[in-house]
């Protein structure tokens, strides 16, 4: 019981705080680390989220970017 309020506090918290962000990537962020059990993943997610508020784009979409980038200045 204890653990899991402790793991709902700071994401209850993140969701009070990032008001300006679209719901439905914190959402889809959020359900992601919520079923990932893997260390990677979740830190994988946590890092989009922090991208997607920075930037409001995710990890992949810079990654898309940025190849298509470096391959359209290869024409």
């Amino acid at each position: 019981m204890v653990r899991s309020m402790m793991t709902k506090i700071p994401l209850l918290l993140t969701l009070m705080v990032c008001t300006g962000c679209s719901e439905f990537a914190l959402l889809a962020s959020g359900a992601s680390v919520a079923a990932s059990q893997n260390a990677y993943a979740k830190a994988y997610s946590g890092v989009d989220v922090l991208t997607i508020m920075r930037t409001e784009k995710d990890i992949k979409t810079h990654i898309y970017h940025t190849i298509k980038d470096k391959t359209d200045g290869l024409r």
